[in-house]
């Protein structure tokens, strides 16, 4: 049992290239200093005493500068490379964060807030190119997957570490937030070399059919259907944590551990379970049944709270299998749809679509939340989710 077991993880990993490997490790050490913003809405109700709107505003401002960082991350991956924009995104961010610290003006903080989420968003359509360009063919899925492994064993450290700095300081998870950034940088620099690309000639190139996404009226479906999913995808690391507080009474270590179990359940399942089931069934089969258990997952959160605790964890146990079947294969729909030349553009695409998402979200999310309540928000979002769900189904058959 045990060696099969262990046969199946040796199998799921292999074949990939030494490049993804070392991208992968540069993503783990990132994500390992990623637990300031999912604090962000506990940082502004209950280290500044502000309303739930104003976490909502900051939150949503994150958003904004990541829709302006997408486009441009895309455009200068395309033009200058993944290299150098992944380079100075990560050192500039890193340095912003640094300054986030030390700066309590709501409205000054708002500012640094777009500017942050700017150059973190550009390091995005940057590190989507560099892992298409370094998989290895019939790879893409699965280094796609091993790179959402390392985001999670890092998410999972990071989140958990960073409950239990909030609940000392919460100043300390933008210090350390935006110095491991400035490692990356440095990482990325030294082990990363640039990936010499044999260039085409104009004539293939013409033959390639290089085409903006906004010129593939599937990849628009595709993207809006991405901004709904997303949308609510985001409310479980940005509202859910305060409803945890304030409806359910948990603290902040608590919460940071159970959001913690999704990086944890990734990181042991995520690559095998993609092993198995690639080119079993078609992408969007993964994606619709993906959707539905994210639903899910939200429709546990209008259960009785008599055992706060495991529904919390049932919560999040549902939320990340749902997204283990979803987003590797909305990772696959994007590589498939572009090439080299434009692959920059198409990842600028689909991150706006996460940064749009994170505008419309949060700030939808809080709000109705204080106006309405929480359990007004859950249905919405299960209403949300379930229309998402059907016309993803739809895409199937003009899926090639």
């Amino acid at each position: 049992m045990f060696s099969r077991i262990l046969n199946a993880y040796k199998t799921s990993f292999s074949g990939l290239s030494r490049q993804t490997w070392i991208l992968s490790l540069v993503i783990l050490v990132n994500r390992c200093g990623f637990m300031a913003v999912p604090f962000m809405g506990l940082y502004v109700t209950q280290a500044l005493h502000r309303p739930e709107s104003d976490a909502g505003i900051i939150i949503s401002l994150f958003g904004v500068g990541s829709i302006l960082g997408a486009a441009a991350g895309g455009k200068l991956t395309d033009v200058f490379g993944y290299r150098p924009v992944q380079i100075l995104a990560s050192l500039i961010g890193g340095l912003f964060f640094l300054l986030f610290a030390m700066v309590e003006d709501f409205t000054l903080l708002c500012g640094l807030a777009v500017v942050i989420s700017f150059f973190s968003e550009a390091f995005r359509p940057a590190n989507y190119a560099a892992i298409a360009s370094y998989a290895a063919e019939g790879t893409e899925t699965r280094s796609y997957s091993l790179n959402r492994l390392a985001n999670n064993i890092g998410w999972a450290f990071g989140i958990s570490m960073g409950g239990i700095i909030a609940s000392y300081n919460y100043k300390l998870l933008f210090i350390v937030d935006g110095s491991v950034s400035v490692l990356v940088a440095i990482v990325i620099f030294f082990l990363l070399p640039a990936k010499k690309i044999q260039r085409k000639t104009a004539q293939e190139k013409k033959e390639m059919n290089v085409r903006k996404p906004w010129q593939d009226l599937l990849y628009v479906k595709f993207l809006i259907l991405c901004a709904m999913f997303t949308t609510c995808a985001f409310l479980m690391f940005r509202v859910v944590p305060v409803f945890y507080k304030e409806v359910w009474h948990l603290d902040e270590a608590l919460i940071g551990i159970i959001l913690g179990i999704n990086g944890v359940v990734i990181a042991l399942v995520e690559m095998v379970m993609i092993s198995k089931i690639e080119n079993k069934r078609s992408p969007i089969f993964y994606i619709v049944v993906g959707v539905i258990i994210v639903c899910f997952s939200f429709g546990v959160l209008m259960l009785p709270k008599i055992f706060p605790i495991a529904l919390a964890i049932l919560s999040i146990l549902l939320f990340t299998f749902g997204e283990m079947l979803s987003l590797p294969f909305f990772n696959t729909f994007v590589v498939k749809r572009s090439n080299e030349y434009n692959r920059g553009i198409y990842a600028a695409g689909y991150t706006l679509s996460w940064s749009v998402a994170q505008v419309i979200g949060p700030t939808s999310g809080f709000y109705i939340a204080e106006k309405f309540g929480y359990n007004t928000l859950w249905v919405g979002i299960t209403v949300l989710l379930l229309v998402c769900a059907y016309f993803f189904s739809k895409l199937k058959l003009t899926e090639e």
